[in-house]
């Protein structure tokens, strides 16, 4: 990040940070140093977990750890809801989601490369009663994600992958295979990956904002296929423009923070990327 920029909200970053790191009844004791109220009037976007980042644990310590940084959103991934629950299984764990004071946003990223995945996943999240998948499905099941989406009224988020060989790399890619589809087909905008493709994470969320269903937000070591994530504001993303775009354009949407260093340890490099992100929204 430019040194103005950062002169101009550190003292606000490092609070956030220090209120991230505590416990939210501590942090709120401390007053001034809880800076979401400071925001609300302002974003209209709230701030939650993907649960990728927190991989190597439970999760009723995933949730724990969620609420430990002062997040409200949770999109859990596999590993903390199987696509193989049964209904009953499926209430279980958006109970569990509740009583940590959560809320479920999404489940994901869904991969789908069968007919049958792709029905799964819908009958999943319908059980959840979450609102869309953030998902992958193959190019040709396309068509039958869409009608799912019709049938079931939840909608589809489409992740892109970067350089990596996955089905969808820029967000341009993903756009141009759902434009012409029902308009709850729509983006999952990771913004690590579009800055490893060289573009402008802030430049393709503006192009694409009529579909983006939510964003996966962190920051990168380098603007190639050689980078890798790392805590927000040490990185190469412009993620200052990125949130006053967002603000702008009143996107209503959750970024989703995702962290996948340290993965034995990630409370640290969450807490510090959650107070960057949180102070940098109340210096606006």
């Amino acid at each position: 990040m430019r040194a103005r920029s950062r002169r101009s909200f550190i003292k606000l970053a490092s609070a956030a940070a220090a209120a991230s790191a505590m416990p939210l009844r501590t942090a709120r004791a401390a007053g001034s140093v809880d800076l979401a109220p400071a925001a609300a009037g302002k974003v209209s976007f709230p701030l939650g977990i993907a649960s990728y980042s927190l991989r190597n644990f439970t999760l009723e310590q995933a949730l724990a750890m969620t609420r430990h940084v002062g997040l409200t959103r949770a999109s859990l991934k596999d590993m903390h809801f199987p696509l193989t629950v049964t209904e009953v299984e499926a209430a279980a764990v958006v109970a569990k989601v509740k009583a940590a004071g959560l809320e479920l946003s999404t489940i994901g990223v869904v991969y789908m490369t069968t007919e049958d995945e792709v029905r799964r996943a819908f009958t999943v999240a319908r059980w959840a009663g979450i609102r869309f998948i953030v998902g992958v499905p193959d190019k040709p099941l396309l068509p039958l994600a869409e009608r799912m989406v019709k049938e079931t009224g939840i909608g589809l988020a489409i992740h892109n992958h970067g350089p990596d060989p996955r089905p969808f790399g820029a967000p341009e890619e993903g756009y141009r295979a759902i434009e012409k589809m029902d308009r709850r087909m729509g983006l999952c905008l990771d913004v690590g990956h579009t800055r490893r493709l060289g573009l402008d994470p802030a430049d393709e969320f503006a192009r694409f904002f009529d579909r983006i269903l939510d964003v996966h937000i962190k920051d990168v070591s380098a603007a190639d296929k050689s980078g890798s994530t790392i805590e927000i504001g040490r990185g190469v993303l412009d993620i200052p423009k990125l949130l006053r775009t967002a603000v702008k354009l009143k996107y209503a949407g959750t970024f989703h923070f995702e962290h996948e260093k340290d993965a034995a340890d990630p409370l640290p490099g969450i807490a510090e990327s959650v107070g960057w992100v949180r102070g940098y929204l109340a210096s606006l």
